[in-house]
């Protein structure tokens, strides 16, 4: 999915002859943190609400705050990821979107991009999640996907986060189905280190049954 595709066109932009109120007016209505500044359909940068709730004079034009516009925007043909980053860097529940000359294209609004980025990684889906941890060096996706698919089960979603200062990784694999034993046992028999799962486990259930129906057995 392309950033293109996320704008929010009834969110608003400012122009350079628009007041600190007016600026702080839009921003609450529309609960934005900070809004694009366009000039002539180019866009000049963001400014934040931070910095105008700092100006005791309310009616001077934004303008007056160029030099701390924020340089931040996504290109509309980027992946929404990029929005993403921007988002993350920056610290803003608004992305700018522009062309490759500058001009102002629209707006990608927080939500918007938590709901794709929810899509994106299967979120929406229903089942297990397991993490695992293990040196960099051991990573090997075609085995992990082997023992996954042993079972009968699909890979929705695998991310692979970096542990900071160590040689370690986090493998999260999102999975579309909700009875993980036998895919839990089999990381545990390849000596995987598995540091979450979450999903229905059946298998200690279904010993406990047979343990129960064979000593009922037994008192016959």
């Amino acid at each position: 999915m392309l950033a293109q595709e996320l704008i929010n066109t009834i969110l608003p932009q400012l122009q350079l002859t628009d007041t600190v109120s007016k600026a702080l007016q839009l921003m609450s209505d529309f609960k934005m943190t900070h809004l694009p500044v366009v000039s002539e359909e180019k866009y000049l940068g963001m400014i934040s609400e931070d910095d105008l709730l700092d100006e005791e004079n309310k009616k001077i034009p934004i303008e007056f705050f160029q030099n701390d516009f924020i340089p931040a925007s996504v290109n509309s043909n980027k992946h929404f990821l990029d929005a993403v980053t921007i988002s993350n860097q920056y610290h803003t529940n608004v992305i700018p979107v522009v062309t490759e000359t500058n001009e102002f294209v629209g707006t990608i609004a927080g939500q918007q991009l938590l709901a794709a980025l929810g899509n994106f990684s299967g979120a929406n889906e229903p089942g297990a999640v397991i993490v695992l941890e293990m040196e960099r060096s051991n990573f090997s996706i075609s085995e992990i996907s082997r023992i996954v698919e042993s079972d009968g089960a699909v890979i929705l979603h695998l991310n692979i986060t970096i542990k900071p200062d160590t040689s370690l990784i986090q493998i999260t694999i999102h999975l579309n189905k909700k009875e993980i034993s036998v895919i839990i046992a089999a990381f545990e028999r390849y000596e995987y280190t598995i540091s979450y799962y979450s999903g229905e486990q059946l298998f200690e259930n279904e010993i406990d049954n047979n343990y129960r129906h064979l000593m009922n057995y037994l008192d016959i």
